[in-house]
C-alpha cells in the first residue's frame, strides 16, 4: 500500500526553489529534478533556498550543482535574495530551446 508521502509532488517551475518544504534526505533529488526542468524551460538563472543553519543542506546542494554539466556557475546569493542561505545557480543555455 502506497502512503501520501510516496506520491510525487508537482512543482512549479519558476526561478526560485524554496527547499524547506521537503525532507532533508529528499533535497538533493528534488533540486536535481528541479534544475533538469528549469534547463529544460530554458531557464538561466535560478535560486535554491536551502536556509542557513549550520551548513548541511547548502553543501550538498554545492555537491550537485558540482556534478551537473548544466550547470554554468553558482554562488551565494545577495543580502536581499537570502544571502548565503540561498545559492543563485547560473545554467547553461540549452541548445534544444530556440531563444
Amino acid at each position: 500500500m502506497r502512503s501520501v508521502q510516496d506520491e510525487p509532488v508537482n512543482i512549479p517551475i519558476t526561478d526560485t526553489l524554496d527547499l524547506h518544504q521537503f525532507r532533508p534526505g529528499e533535497v538533493k533529488d528534488v533540486a536535481r529534478e528541479y534544475l533538469m526542468e528549469a534547463h529544460a524551460k530554458g531557464f538561466r538563472q535560478v535560486r535554491l533556498i536551502h536556509g542557513r543553519g549550520i551548513g548541511v543542506q547548502r553543501e550538498r546542494i554545492r555537491s550537485l550543482l558540482q556534478s551537473l554539466d548544466f550547470v554554468a556557475d553558482f554562488h551565494d546569493a545577495d543580502p536581499t535574495g537570502g544571502g548565503w542561505g540561498s545559492t543563485v545557480v547560473l545554467l547553461a543555455p540549452n541548445p534544444l530551446r530556440m531563444e
